[in-house]
């Protein structure tokens, strides 16, 4: 087993709706390290995509401590919180959706080539990251110019381009047809044993799930 990546005690997130309050996550706690991968799964509404946006300081949870790559939080309103959490998301913790997070006015080296500059790296791997993940023909056309498969392929080459400790992936192939998410779902899974980073992937697919080292049901917690 690799080095702690991730750690969650005693996560709770709720929100309000009309005169109630609305338990999202109750005193959730896991850990992945290093080169590990956990499937987050559940019904609608269970909370996966919540728990993401906690992972990566989109969202601050209402109690429990945090920890991403060394870095801890246990207070969402502890000073320099916020930049610590976009320190992560810009160099430690890469984010995939369902939803391919492409600019469309650049290229998709050009977008490789952006994702690893923002992640502070120097330039030169980027055409080959694209390459590795079988979309290298594709460099240099547009978003709107290659399949859903290939964006989200592309997507896969600029998060694994800045390096991450830990990917968190938020549906990533909930878009796609069965044999094309299977073919994404491969490039993701490979190569993230290659690099050895960690992996937390939130779906609703339970065979893509069973892929993963562990499995976290959301809807048999709480």
């Amino acid at each position: 087993m690799g080095s702690q990546v991730l750690a969650v005690e005693g996560l709770s997130k709720g929100y309000i709706s009309g005169d109630q309050r609305v338990l999202v996550l109750a005193d959730l706690s896991l850990s992945v390290c290093s080169g590990e991968s956990l499937a987050v799964v559940g019904r609608s509404g269970s909370g996966k995509s919540t728990l993401l946006n906690l992972l990566c300081g989109l969202q601050a949870p209402d109690e429990g401590r945090i920890a991403v790559a060394g870095e801890s939080f246990d207070d969402a309103a502890a000073p320099g919180a916020d930049m610590r959490w976009s320190e992560l998301r810009r160099r430690t913790i890469g984010v995939l959706f369902q939803d391919v997070n492409l600019m469309p006015a650049l290229s998709l080296l050009d977008n490789v080539r952006l994702r690893t500059h923002l992640a502070g790296h120097p330039a030169g791997g980027e055409r080959g990251w694209l390459e590795r993940l079988g979309v290298g023909g594709e460099a240099d056309r547009y978003p709107d110019q290659v399949s859903g498969g290939q964006a989200q392929r592309a997507a896969l080459a600029m998060v694994f381009a800045m390096a991450p400790a830990l990917i968190l992936a938020d549906e990533p192939t909930g878009s796609l047809d069965r044999h094309t998410a299977d073919e994404v779902a491969d490039c993701l899974f490979t190569v993230q044993q290659q690099t050895g980073c960690a992996l937390l992937f939130a779906t609703h697919d339970r065979e893509l799930a069973f892929r993963c080292d562990h499995l976290l049901d959301l809807s048999t917690t709480g």
